[in-house]
């Protein structure tokens, strides 16, 4: 433990914009204003519940929900599809505001951030009334229905917990003096990060509330999770920071998408959406300046049944388009393994997603002899370069080009990195 310490002053605000998606929208459309809304990537009778509002998370509506489900529960709800450019062009400003309170300004998801004031503890004597400005600054420079929950503590991880425990709206601040009063009044998996998964292992240790897990040896939890992750839950819970380095490198990285009834009648159609989550994944990779050498695949179907692929690369990756046919290639050589006709793709297909991982990066990639692959790396990237630039919809490739794509553009709460990977 001697490697951490608690700055003096420490202080760290974590800021959770509440119902995000939905209230972007009530924020734009004043009629939508008090009504319970559900934001959906498809808004029809099967599509999922991505983000419920205020209104509907009162009338029993959740994440997940399938809309016929929600429907049932709340007939007045209104469902909309997803508008992501929106919620990026919100997420942009409410940043622009926070750091006008501190130079160190983390974005922790679509929705989330942290904001770090150690270094400004002799301007911001009273963290409450920053927190208040912050909450008024974005209700009257970014939208009037916008509202967040803050949480003040001396770490992230601390303050995210601050965050949610009063929403919507809330403020929260955990100190030394009140700590073990808030945390005997939450189950483990009230904390963030931990799962039933976790629960039940730590629980098995005889760890079974947030207080004993604060109070435990760090090494017997260390031995309990079976991991040094243990370490970790007795440094946050002691104060201590671990949390708050950003590092814009991925470890891996995904793209999938659940599918509609319309979608999943026409092969054409799904071979199309399959193309399009492979060059989601080549941007990624191009713009991290990374080759992958493991990929995987996987599709999940009506009756339940899945299917799921592994490839390894003895010569690492980043091109979309062989990646994709890698994956039909290898789909139909198990199909005839398995004495079966049907393709992967099938109307059965509810789910569909492509992964990359095990990364080197793309000065240290060997090209084969007699293989000429620097020409078309340059032209990869130049390609991205220029649709930086100019805008997607201005330079395409031919075969993205469509009036109707299959694939519309999502935004998820999990991760910003492909925002900031060119500033950070």
């Amino acid at each position: 433990m001697n490697e951490f310490r608690v700055p003096p002053g420490a202080a760290v605000l974590f800021v959770d914009m509440n119902s995000f998606f939905a209230s972007c929208e009530q924020q734009d459309n004043y009629y939508l204003r008090g009504r319970p809304v559900a934001v959906c990537v498809y808004p029809s009778q099967f599509g999922c519940v991505i983000a419920p509002s205020i209104e509907a998370k009162k009338k029993g509506i959740k994440l997940g929900m399938r809309l016929n489900e929600a429907m049932r529960i709340c007939p007045d709800l209104v469902p909309l599809p997803t508008n992501p450019e929106k919620y990026r062009d919100y997420h942009t400003k409410i940043i622009e505001i926070l750091k006008r309170f501190s130079d160190q300004v983390i974005p922790r998801s679509i929705d989330e951030a942290v904001v770090i004031l150690t270094n400004h503890r002799l301007i911001y004597h009273d963290l409450e009334k920053v927190a208040s400005a912050i909450k008024k600054a974005i209700k009257q420079e970014v939208g009037d229905y916008l509202q967040c929950s803050i949480g003040i503590a001396p770490n992230a991880f601390l303050a995210k917990l601050g965050s949610d425990l009063i929403k919507p709206n809330g403020l929260t601040v955990i100190t030394p003096d009140n700590i073990d009063l808030i945390l005997s009044q939450l189950e483990l998996v009230d904390l963030p990060g931990i799962a039933t998964g976790m629960a039940r292992r730590l629980q098995h240790s005889g760890i079974d509330s947030p207080l004993k897990l604060r109070y435990a040896d760090p090494e017997f939890l260390r031995a309990a999770c079976r991991s040094i992750i243990g370490w970790h839950w007795h440094l946050r819970l002691n104060f201590y920071e671990i949390d708050t380095e950003y590092t814009p490198a991925y470890k891996s990285m995904q793209a999938m998408r659940h599918l509609s009834r319309s979608q999943r009648q026409f092969p054409e159609v799904l071979e199309e959406i399959l193309f399009m989550l492979c060059q989601t994944l080549e941007r990624r990779m191009v713009k991290q300046n990374v080759f992958c050498k493991t990929a995987f695949f996987w599709a999940k179907y009506e009756e339940g049944r899945t299917y799921s692929d592994e490839m390894l690369f003895q010569m690492p990756i980043q091109d979309g388009v062989a990646l994709f046919n890698l994956i039909l290639k290898r789909a139909a050589t198990k199909a005839q393994w398995q004495h079966s006709s049907e393709s992967i793709l099938n109307s059965g297909l509810v789910l569909i997603g492509v992964g990359v991982r095990h990364f080197i990066p793309d000065q240290l990639v060997q090209y084969q002899i007699f293989e000429d692959n620097v020409r078309k790396d340059k032209l990869r990237k130049v390609y991205y370069e220029l649709r930086d630039k100019h805008g997607s919809r201005k330079i395409m490739r031919a075969a993205e080009v469509s009036d109707d794509p299959p694939v519309k553009d999502v935004i998820g709460f999990g991760s910003v990195k492909d925002m900031y990977s060119q500033n950070v």
